[in-house]
């Protein structure tokens, strides 16, 4: 791969990568992602480091997991000293931008950018901390419920509709800035999204894509006497006695999250087209991805923060110039796409290693298997202690101080169906995981360590709200004096420089 080459990452939030088996799922409407997907390597079984919006994006970045980075739920703090794919490709000589959501918390908010064209949709403060001192709880402000699901259906516009229709504009503009600023470094561009994020709902042009909607749920909705206990706290946690839910509430609930995939779809496309258009296609990759999934309905869950199918796994495509496409088999994690962008760039990869949990997929597309387990992670709002899961061959183990293991065969029962635990018949396998858990984690010293970091922020949040209070939201600079027509520039030089191309 050339050292010069451009990078482009796409990244959605929400969207289950079980509707991404090796491209998109026949019954959407996606033909950008479809296209993008006969020329990518594609990774059916990809994962992320932990099923909630701010750990997974900072695992995705750094390449390292929750434990490492410290960055257990949606109100941790990122630190600025983490290398993220920002720093190392800048390190590189590339110009690094963001455009849209990444969710970092604290008072970087740039995380290795030189720019960022957008504020962010979420809150960058600590105002969103769980506590696992008070475990039954409900933080209604800012707690999911499922009105989201109860209130599915369309609407024109909405607080999410606003941002990504901002997020395009500002990206596909920076692209046409990238082609003709006349610098010769090579750029990384990450465009990130908000929806399919809840709640779901759609633009009426999309919704009617789908008239006769989409497949129901796999596995019907699960008793809550009859869930394990992690799935019934997160049932808890979304408030689901206040909000029955019918089959008709379902329906459009995926009705409107498969319209908001055509709709990212939609914009995809004009990010494509203008890259094409700009003639920057030919040596520039491209990165899909979603920072983790949703339940959408299965077993009766909705959202994220499991380590079910629905929530765990993300699609996750790669273009490439030379790039063969094809399907990837093996697990592989969000965790990998830090090394693979530092591979791609042509980095050295030994002074990258020591600062990712990950490892470059290059070889895996190249037809390498995997030998190494997919690692998860999860300490944030609806559990009570961390969670570990790994997914190595065809299993997924589950694993918590206060829960019982839980153990899937993913080739024979991929709707995880079958907890096969306690059956006597896999007790080797169960051995064999559970050691690995204790080989790899030491699970008290990480349950302390999110203990005393929720206290902190508990502290620190009520303290900073007392008085004058300054958020950390990043707030994009306008620079108007510098922008379209002023009179520090000579007319004939502002229209020659701002002509792409020139000449045509």
């Amino acid at each position: 791969m050339s050292q010069r080459l451009n990078i482009l990452i796409i990244m959605v939030d929400q969207l289950t990568g079980t509707f991404f088996p090796d491209g998109p799922a026949d019954f959407l409407h996606a033909p950008n992602l479809s296209a993008l997907a006969e020329r990518s390597a594609r990774f059916g079984k990809c994962y992320n480091a932990s099923p909630l919006c701010a750990p997974s994006r900072a695992a995705f970045m750094t390449g390292q997991l929750p434990s490492r980075t410290g960055v257990y739920d949606n109100a941790a703090a990122f630190p600025s000293d983490l290398p993220t794919y920002a720093h190392h490709l800048r390190r590189l000589g590339y110009r690094t931008a963001l455009s849209g959501k990444m969710h970092f918390v604290g008072p970087d908010q740039l995380h290795g950018f030189e720019a960022r064209l957008t504020t962010d949709i979420y809150p960058a403060d600590f105002g969103w901390t769980p506590d696992y001192t008070r475990p039954d709880d409900r933080i209604d402000w800012w707690y999911h419920n499922l009105g989201s699901v109860t209130g599915a259906g369309t609407a024109e516009i909405t607080n999410q509709m606003e941002y990504d229709d901002e997020v395009a504009h500002f990206g596909i503009q920076q692209i046409y800035d990238l082609a003709r600023a006349g610098d010769d470094r090579p750029f990384c561009l990450t465009v990130s999204f908000t929806h399919p994020h809840d709640p779901y709902v759609a633009r009426r042009t999309f919704y009617d894509l789908y008239p006769d909607g989409i497949p129901a749920p796999r596995v019907p909705a699960i008793a809550y006497d009859d869930q394990d206990p992690h799935s019934q706290r997160l049932m808890r946690a979304s408030d689901w006695q206040n909000y029955p839910i019918a089959e008709a509430d379902i329906a459009r609930s995926r009705r409107a999250y498969a319209a908001n995939i055509s709709y990212l779809d939609d914009k995809i496309g004009a990010l494509l087209d203008t890259l094409s258009a700009c003639r920057l296609d030919d040596r520039t990759a491209v990165v899909f991805c979603a920072d983790h999934g949703d339940m959408l309905g299965e077993r009766g869950l909705w959202f994220k923060m499991s380590f079910f199918e629905g929530s765990s796994r993300v699609p996750l495509m790669i273009a490439a110039p030379d790039m063969s496409p094809g399907l990837v088999e093996d697990p592989v994690s969000l965790i990998d796409v830090t090394p693979t962008l530092a591979d791609l760039a042509g980095a050295d990869m030994s002074s990258v290693a020591h600062w990712t949990d990950g490892e470059t997929l290059l070889p895996f597309i190249e037809g390498s298997r995997r030998e190494t387990p997919v690692l998860m992670e999860y300490a944030a709002e609806g559990s009570v202690a961390p969670m570990v899961s790994i997914r190595q061959g065809r299993w997924k183990f589950n694993h918590c101080a206060v829960d019982p293991p839980q153990l899937f065969d993913l080739d024979a029962d991929p709707s995880e169906r079958t907890n096969l635990a306690a059956d006597p018949a896999h007790a080797e396998t169960v051995t064999m995981f559970t050691n690995e858990v204790h080989r790899r984690w030491n699970l008290a010293t990480f349950d302390d360590a999110v203990r005393q970091s929720q206290a902190r922020r508990h502290i620190a949040y009520e303290a900073l709200r007392n008085g004058a209070y300054y958020p950390w939201d990043f707030q994009p600079l306008r620079r108007a004096s510098e922008r379209y027509m002023r009179n520090h520039l000579d007319l004939n030089d502002l229209e020659e420089s701002t002509r792409f191309p020139r000449g045509d």
